[in-house]
């Protein structure tokens, strides 16, 4: 009796180890990878495969999950480097990068310290990039050579698995003679463009008044060729008063030219004394009478 509760017994033990041993190898082969990872799994020390995000299943106690590795983009700290512009100034560059891992095999297997690595590349294309332009290219050309510098990282990091989804240059800064040189320089060149612009005023107040003398004379022009106008026309309508009515219509506006003399003489103050000689009178006279045979 004793001897079928040992052997009971033993059997119960056994089942429970061999569902224990399950239970530990069904846990062992289910790997649930985050959204936001990937696992690199080796066998037997060597690279096996790459599990993604969801369930997966290893072959246990054969396949390790040697490393979790975080697929999320990632900021490396802000860096500062000296440069030299090809026109010999001295600047400091603020740079900073972004990446993320896309394939995690070649990352662990090939790089150590992948921030590091980074800084040192994104450093040495910066300096590179602008040697290549001079200080006003640099200043002025900012995002061309954001592009460039970021292009050149790319192709740098493309054998470690990564992406390098953003660079930025946040500042290009000058040392303290290069600064008060470049300063003078605003300096002198605002001068001279006040100086430019009260020149082209100066010059435009000449053409105005130019315009305007020009415009007097031409309107001056203008009246008298209207007068002369007007004038050759009363002339021609004299003329042509002579050519049909002949003689009579001449001496018609002689006496009237004469009477209005006469008129005005007369009106003067009444104090100065007028001596016409007889011919005169006869002629006032027959003018009075050639003007009131025309009003009739």
């Amino acid at each position: 009796m004793e001897e079928q509760v040992l052997d009971l017994l033993s059997t119960n033990i056994v089942f429970i180890l061999a569902a224990i041993f399950l239970i530990v190898v069904i846990l062992k082969g289910i790997k649930i990878v985050p959204q936001s990872e990937k696992y690199v799994v080796e066998r037997f020390g060597r690279l096996h495969s790459v599990l993604g995000p969801g369930i997966n299943f290893i072959v246990p106690f054969l396949d390790i999950v040697r490393h979790r590795i975080s697929i999320l983009e990632r900021q490396l700290p802000t860096m500062s480097q000296d440069a030299i512009t090809s026109d010999n100034v001295l600047v400091q560059v603020d740079t900073s990068v972004f990446y993320r891992i896309t394939e995690p095999e070649k990352t662990v297997y090939r790089i150590r310290d992948v921030d590091a690595a980074i800084a040192t590349t994104v450093a040495g294309i910066v300096r590179a990039e602008i040697g290549k332009m001079e200080l006003d290219e640099v200043q002025s050309n900012r995002a061309q050579l954001t592009a460039a510098i970021k292009a050149s990282v790319e192709d740098a990091v493309d054998a470690w698995g990564i992406e390098v989804t953003r660079s930025e240059i946040l500042d290009v800064n000058l040392d303290a003679a290069t600064r008060e040189a470049m300063l003078q320089q605003l300096n002198a060149e605002r001068a001279r463009r006040a100086q430019v612009t009260e020149a082209e005023g100066t010059k435009r107040a000449v053409e105005l008044a130019a315009d305007a003398e020009l415009y007097a004379a031409e309107q001056t022009a203008k009246a008298r060729r209207i007068q002369a106008d007007a004038e050759a026309y009363a002339t021609g309508v004299v003329a042509q008063a002579i050519k049909d009515n002949g003689l009579e219509a001449a001496q018609y506006q002689v006496a009237l030219k004469q009477v209005e003399a006469l008129n005005a003489l007369g009106a003067g103050d009444g104090k100065q004394t007028i001596v016409l000689p007889a011919q005169a009178l006869e002629a006032f006279g027959d003018a009075f009478k050639m003007l009131k045979g025309g009003t009739k």
